[in-house]
């Protein structure tokens, strides 16, 4: 699982951006409030901040949380405040989570994604005063996210992986 001798190419900013687009756009998906349902944007978020902390920050976070508020019609600031904390932590998780296989780095960014699933719970106790019964099953869409952690590890560092110019001799 760890790939302790293999060196990445450089991530490209434009399949950084491409990602989260990508991942913002399958959030916008109408799926409604299922709790199978996972924050693309949340696992890819983690994903980047985690592997590139200098490109993907507290700032991309927070300009994804307001476009989330307003696609969802949400308390301003629900998301704009959530993904900030989550990059934070995940930036500050780095070099412990880099360490581990990635089963391990799922079980590792478990209570992230599940605190995640929380905040939206916690906006609407302090909103409206109540909170629904069935709104707990939304703390299974952490889980979903911690299971789809390795493969977003997969897909997202595939690019990474390729060498630039294939030569039959050369030994890395």
């Amino acid at each position: 699982m760890i790939e302790s001798g293999y060196i990445l190419r450089p991530a490209n900013p434009l399949f950084i951006t491409f990602s989260l687009l990508a991942a913002t756009l399958l959030n916008f998906l109408p799926l409604g409030n299922a709790p199978w349902v996972p924050d693309w944007l949340l696992l890819c978020l983690v994903f980047w901040t985690i592997h590139q902390p200098r490109k993907v920050g507290v700032i991309w976070a927070f300009c994804l949380g307001l476009v989330m508020d307003v696609h969802n019609g949400n308390l301003l600031g629900q998301y704009a405040f959530m993904y900030p904390l989550v990059a934070y932590f995940g930036i500050f998780w780095q070099r412990r989570v880099m360490g581990f296989t990635r089963i391990q780095q799922a079980l590792h960014l478990l209570p992230l994604f599940i605190s995640a699933s929380i905040w939206p719970l916690i906006i609407r106790w302090v909103a409206t005063g109540e909170i629904p019964f069935w709104a707990w099953s939304s703390l299974f869409s952490g889980f979903i996210e911690a299971l789809l952690w390795p493969m977003a590890v997969v897909l997202l560092l595939a690019p990474q992986r390729r060498p630039t110019d294939v030569d039959l001799n050369r030994p890395i």
